[in-house]
């Protein structure tokens, strides 16, 4: 496996989703023969790392790759070029650029072009190419069949951006129909799953979809290795995506932005000890410091999920145990003993190099997390949480937007006042409105609009319904823990992520079923749907869900349950489950999926810009 054996595991191997998007992409490779240079959608760049290493390309005769932009083509002594994006029309407009130059340049020797659409070919992006006269130009127009890239053994994306924009503003549920074939592809590598359960509307029409497809697909009908499938719809907690994640994980990807499993550091911040280490991937250059971050790096795993506040015991133990490792070299020692030292150093040097590494790191979320302003903004963002007071902060915000703090921070702030409280208060939604217009221009009114359209800044209107789940939910804890926590709450020091909120009541002895009072305090359906008469044969729906559920909660095997987020989830909630895997009461085992993996910035991002 190479690069990817971190993906391994026993019940649900994630390996296999790396194999089949790398089979998908060799026989892509192989349709075109000799040698090739490869134009890729900037935004497949990382993805495409997760699922192959260079060497593959070059054994399949790439010889470079470049980002499609528009104008001229990369000059490059090769005839064959292969193009593969998302479906996006300004794309469309650069490869017809690159199409139309290389024309004018080279009237007898023309290159030989070939088009790949990821996941799936888009009539408006062919009629586009049509338009601009390309189309006949390639060879090959066809599917580049992946749909999900596995980041860790128990976490696969589609990342797909712009998922909770196209649904919620663009009115385009061409995603939705993405996140079904997503989540058939599951089903083909890993067997049917017998329970579904969901909330939200467009969870309720990635199920229906998923559905369809499966009976029109040649499926197993063998149960499989996940025992439920839980599709949850990103909407119904905007809370948790805009709020500020407390992980150490989270705290990285909110300043520093993981994409792929990759992050860049300031490399004048870090020692030069251990440069040949395998942490780089792609390219890299002199003024950052490029790590990977997953699960194949042993200390990584104990800090990720832990609160921030809980890092440093675990950095302080860790450099005790490596100062008593080097202690241990000194002093006389015998040919049987000077053997046992000289095997265990890789393992020591890697600790080392570990151990560096993330005290860096850490080093580098302090100085953030001791900022005035970073305090400020928290304080305001749990207020909201706890709904107290919600009109108390609004001097606090107007106060941002005088100092013209970014845009967007005071933007997610709002946001987040409005989803705690149903709605702004008209004289509130006003005053922030005219003070926008006028520090930001008029532009900013414009992402304003964006935010009110997809329902996260609104009028208030009724009761307020954050309120009561967040009493009903346990959603704000006050005996909280954040070093040695028992409950789910420490991953923001005491506020639950709702959606794993829901999930965690998912897991008592009533199951979905006793969530009914919980989930109509929430404006959107909620369904459970079972596939067992695929699987069994019997005529029984009562006996099959009866057959079902006694039988997952007799057995001493942990569960599988496959957690589905359409529209996103953060490092967070994903740490959040995690927490409740390890808890022997659940006797249960999560693999997470989902649209994208987001932060406040990204996921508001998206959105707006």
């Amino acid at each position: 496996m190479g690069d990817f054996s971190h993906l391994i595991t026993q019940k649900v191997n994630l390996a296999l989703v790396q194999e089949l998007a790398l089979n998908e992409l060799i026989e892509i490779l192989d349709k075109c023969e000799g040698t090739k240079v490869l134009m890729w959608d900037e935004t497949l760049t990382g993805p495409i790392s997760l699922i192959a290493k260079p060497e593959i390309l070059k054994d399949r005769n790439v010889v470079k790759m470049f980002p499609i932009k528009a104008g001229d083509l990369p000059n490059v002594d090769v005839r064959n070029f292969i193009f593969i994006t998302r479906p996006n029309l300004q794309l469309m407009n650069a490869i017809a650029s690159n199409i139309h130059s290389d024309e004018r340049k080279n009237r007898v020797y023309r290159k030989n072009f070939y088009l790949f659409f990821l996941p799936k070919r888009s009539l408006l992006c062919e009629n586009q190419l049509k338009s601009k006269g390309v189309y006949g130009n390639f060879q090959v127009i066809d599917d580049f069949k992946c749909q999900l890239f596995p980041f860790d053994s128990d976490v696969i994306s589609m990342e797909y951006p712009d998922a909770y924009k196209e649904i919620y503003i663009e009115g385009d549920y061409t995603c939705l129909h993405h996140s079904a074939t997503a989540l058939c592809t599951i089903q083909k590598l890993y067997g049917r799953i017998p329970k579904i359960v969901g909330k939200g509307k467009f969870a309720e029409k990635v199920k229906e979809l998923a559905k369809t497809m499966i009976l029109n697909e040649d499926i197993s009908i063998e149960r499989g290795s996940i025992d439920q499938l839980i599709i949850l719809d990103r909407s119904i907690d905007i809370m948790s995506a805009l709020a500020t994640q407390l992980t150490y994980e989270g705290l990285i990807d909110e300043f520093y932005g993981i994409n792929n499993t990759i992050v860049n550091f300031p490399a004048s911040k870090f020692n030069s000890q251990g440069e040949e280490a395998s942490f780089n991937r792609m390219t890299s250059t002199t003024e950052k410091k490029q790590i990977i971050l997953n699960s194949k790096e042993e200390l990584y795993v104990e800090l990720r999920d832990k609160n921030f506040n809980a890092v440093g015991p675990v950095l302080s133990r860790l450099a005790k145990t490596l100062t008593d490792a080097a202690n241990e070299r000194h002093g006389e020692k015998t040919i049987k003993e000077l053997k046992e030292i000289v095997e265990k150093l890789p393992k020591l040097k890697a600790n080392e190099l570990s151990f560096a590494n993330h005290t860096t790191i850490a080093s580098l979320i302090k100085e953030h997390i001791s900022q005035y302003d970073f305090l400020d903004e928290l304080s305001c963002e749990q207020d909201f949480m706890m709904c107290v007071d919600l009109d108390k902060s609004n001097e606090y915000i107007e106060g941002m937007i005088c100092k013209q703090k970014p845009l967007e921070n005071i933007l997610r702030l709002i946001c987040m006042q409005s989803a705690a409280g149903n709605g702004l208060k008209q004289k509130v939604f006003d005053g922030y409105k005219k003070e926008i217009a006028h520090s930001y221009g008029l532009d900013a009114l414009l992402k304003l609009g964006k935010l009110e359209k997809v329902g996260m800044i609104r009028v208030q209107s009724g009761a307020r319904s954050y309120n009561i789940l967040r009493k009903t939910l346990n959603l704000t804890v006050e005996d909280f823990m954040e070093v040695a926590p028992k409950d789910i709450s420490y991953v923001h020091s005491f506020y639950a992520p709702m959606l794993v909120r829901i999930v965690e009541h998912s897991l008592k002895p009533l199951g979905w079923n006793g969530l009914n009072d919980i989930l109509s305090c929430i404006p959107e359906p909620s369904f459970e749907d079972y596939q067992l008469p695929l699987v069994n044969g019997s005529s029984s729906t009562t006996g099959r869900r009866d057959s079902l559920t006694s039988e997952m909660s007799q057995s001493d095997i942990p569960r599988v349950i496959l957690v589905f987020f359409a529209g996103g989830c953060t490092f967070a909630e994903i740490s959040a489950l995690r927490f409740l895997s390890q808890q022997d009461d659940n006797n249960v085992e999560f693999v997470i999926a989902t649209t994208k993996i987001i932060n406040k910035h990204t996921f508001l991002s998206s959105i707006i810009n």
